[in-house]
């Protein structure tokens, strides 16, 4: 094996690009064809956008339209405004990043962090409203004296450093051996310039672009039309305006995926792969795979790209509160069996009595075990409900009752759900009136759950 990095670099900046290239062996399993990740989140900034933050620069600073001591300034989702405040850390230069506001606060920090400055926009404007995250970043730059805007939706250096860079890099990785090239499309930069390259070096290399559903690139590669967008979560990828960085004469199809399922495999990356990644990651891999299925040729090669590092995420994608508030992630649910299951002590599961039996014998057991409610059985089934409250209450004033049969005074039957039903939709059910339900596995009652129980697992005592 080779070593890298043998020798020392003279600063970080020489140290973006040549990131590795990973066979995803764990969530592939199964597929024939194999799919390898370019591991983008290990450029010094984190992501794939370090190549043309840097790219930018040098071209602004060759064509003599940034000096000493000028200002960057670009609309942003995080990354590029990463790749660009490293450069301009080393180089001298001020920061000024225009950010949605759908996008995570440790991006925001993380800009902060190399000494940009932070200008917050809301996410649902038009693409030409004055407070459209791209819009003000024009502004700013026409109202600071030396500024120039990175413009990475426009910038043609954009595609040309991935021309020069990543596709020279996947192809040698690759020992000539690529033949399908899966990235999802933002600017489009890294999916139409790697592309490019890898076309040139062999014609059959087939370009898929993925794309978040919501996101209006799909339907303008088919169409030429601009339709309907629609919100999505997963960052940095898709949009409701068509760039020109989108070289789409090296794209031969565009798809489409949802959040859920490619959020579902950026978190599959990080359990299985040992990869943290962000969403956008999670849709490449997943449109990889989908791909490398339907190829099903073990002497095919899918590369795709892992665009960044799921550090971005925590608040997001990997925190479940925020999935399940955003309906990306099944709240589990929790049985009426595993409620019994978590009772403390040693009573019995379920505390019963005949109808025969005295009401003393009744508010003896309640006394006994703690219990409010106690169930009157026949052959096994329900036929009745003895309550603490309604039974302490005759009892005082008529005490002869206290021998009289339960059949005389028990009430209404508990309503009976299987050992499999969710607690969460037992909750509305339970009432002052009706406090408990029996719980039945197999034809048979094993139990009761009440109120209490309920409450104890929505406030997530145990």
């Amino acid at each position: 094996m080779t070593h890298p990095h043998l020798t020392p670099y003279d600063n970080v900046l020489d140290t973006i690009g040549w990131t590795p290239l990973i066979r995803l062996g764990r969530v592939g399993a199964g597929v024939r064809t194999p799919v390898y990740g370019k591991a983008e989140y290990a450029n010094p900034g984190g992501s794939v956008k370090d190549r043309i933050g840097l790219a930018i620069i040098e071209d602004a600073e060759l064509r003599g339209e940034l000096k000493p001591g000028g200002t960057i300034v670009e609309g942003t989702s995080g990354n590029t405004g990463v790749g660009l405040a490293v450069a301009a850390a080393l180089k001298g230069y001020r920061c000024i990043f225009t950010m949605p506001d759908k996008m995570s606060q440790e991006k925001v920090r993380l800009l902060k962090a190399y000494g940009a400055e932070v200008v917050i926009t809301p996410t649902a404007v038009p693409p030409d409203h004055p407070d459209n995250y791209v819009m003000k970043a024009k502004q700013i730059v026409k109202d600071t004296p030396g500024a120039v805007l990175a413009n990475q939706f426009y910038n043609p250096v954009n595609p040309e450093a991935h021309y020069r860079t990543t596709g020279p890099e996947i192809w040698e990785q690759t020992g000539g051996r690529v033949t399908h090239f899966v990235a999802g499309a933002g600017t489009g930069g890294t999916v139409s310039g790697a592309g490019k390259y890898l076309k040139e070096k062999n014609p059959k290399v087939r370009v898929i672009a993925g794309d978040p559903v919501g996101s209006l690139y799909s339907g303008w590669a088919k169409t030429r039309t601009m339709g309907e967008g629609a919100p999505y979560k997963v960052e940095g990828i898709g949009g409701d305006k068509i760039p020109t960085t989108i070289l789409l004469e090296h794209i031969d199809e565009f798809r489409q995926l949802g959040d859920r399922e490619s959020m579902a495999m950026a978190r599959r990356l990080a359990r299985e792969e040992g990869m943290l990644v962000g969403g956008s990651a999670g849709l490449n891999v997943a449109l990889a795979l989908q791909v490398a299925r339907e190829v099903d040729d073990p002497d095919a090669c899918v590369v795709t790209i892992l665009c960044d590092t799921g550090e971005r995420y925590l608040s997001k994608l990997f925190n479940d509160e925020w999935m399940q508030e955003n309906q990306l992630l099944e709240v589990p649910r929790v049985t009426v069996a595993e409620l019994l299951a978590r009772r403390q002590g040693n009573h019995p599961a379920l505390v019963s009595l005949a109808p025969a039996a005295q009401v003393r014998q009744a508010l003896g057991l309640m006394s006994t075990w703690g219990v409010s409610q106690i169930p009157v059985l026949e052959d096994g089934r329900s036929i009745g409900t003895l309550t603490e409250g309604t039974l302490m209450t005759r009892a005082l004033a008529q005490p002869a009752l206290l021998d009289r049969p339960v059949r005389e005074v028990m009430e209404a039957s508990l309503p009976v759900v299987d050992a499999s039903f969710a607690s969460d939709r037992l909750a509305p059910m339970l009432t002052r009136e009706l406090p408990a339900a029996l719980v039945e596995q197999n034809g048979k009652l094993i139990g009761i759950v009440s109120r209490y129980d309920v409450l104890r697992e929505m406030i997530g005592a145990r």
